[in-house]
């Protein structure tokens, strides 16, 4: 009898060690953060959910927003693990600074600048240059300082030389898709936004698409940033976005590939 209750009192004990036990391990569950450009939201949303089918331990993250902005954030310490830039010289710029290795980044996409209407537009705008015209008198871009799509858009209308015209006109953005927001509520009369982000909306009305030597190459590079402590995971997902089925998802939203 004696002995019985020994056994059963080591059996409790030991199950009070491996339960205790057991809830501090660590989960295998995967928490992978990504930077990315305002214009890759809907298209990321849906790479997201095949790629979290597949890999079932890792949960995607986004912060999206200008490139400008994002890079910044990583400049500063933000913790994440890759950076998916609309801007090649804010993402060049974090590999100068060592916060990318060359090894670890690929130029991904391209994308188009488009002037923008909503879709009851009564104005007469056919062109970028009707942006003149005196009944126009508010114009999204994005801040050009932080968004990518802004820097393009002054380049356009700098290229076209009618920027000095209409720049008391313009209606600054924190990113591209603010832009779009104010074209689809009415709020301005005309903006200039990504293919890629006018395809997304009902609202809006393309006019007229920049010719591209009026502007900087609009490319999309995407790395794994240096200090990442999730390495694998985001060499994964760095390696699955460059699959075929990934980028027949971006092709769907408007965006170019190579």
């Amino acid at each position: 009898m004696f002995q019985h209750k020994v056994f059963i009192i080591i059996t409790i004990v030991m199950l009070i060690i491996v339960s205790g036990c057991s809830s501090n391990e660590p989960t295998d569950e995967v928490k992978l953060t990504i930077s990315a450009a305002a214009s890759l939201k809907e298209s990321l949303e849906k790479i997201q959910q095949s790629y979290e089918k597949e890999y079932p331990n890792v949960k995607l993250r986004y912060n999206f927003g200008g490139s400008g902005s994002l890079q910044q954030q990583i400049a500063q310490g933000a913790p994440v693990d890759l950076f998916f830039s609309s801007s090649e010289d804010k993402f060049n710029k974090l590999v100068d600074e060592g916060f990318i290795a060359e090894d670890n980044g690929i130029t991904l996409l391209q994308n188009e600048l488009v002037l923008i209407v909503p879709t009851d537009n009564t104005y007469d705008i056919t062109k970028f240059e009707d942006l003149i015209h005196r009944e126009i008198s508010h114009i999204s871009i994005g801040i050009p300082e932080t968004v990518p799509a802004g820097k393009y858009a002054k380049e356009t209308l700098e290229s076209l030389k009618i920027w000095t015209e209409i720049e008391s006109k313009i209606v600054f953005a924190k990113d591209v898709r603010q832009v779009l927001s104010y074209v689809e509520t009415g709020n301005v009369e005309a903006g200039i936004v990504y293919k890629s982000d006018a395809l997304q909306s009902e609202k809006v009305t393309i006019i007229s698409t920049a010719d591209a030597n009026l502007h900087s190459p609009i490319v999309y590079p995407i790395g794994i940033i240096n200090g990442t402590k999730n390495y694998i995971a985001a060499k994964d997902f760095y390696n699955y976005i460059q699959k075929q089925n990934s980028l027949e998802v971006f092709e769907d939203y408007g965006f170019i590939t190579k």
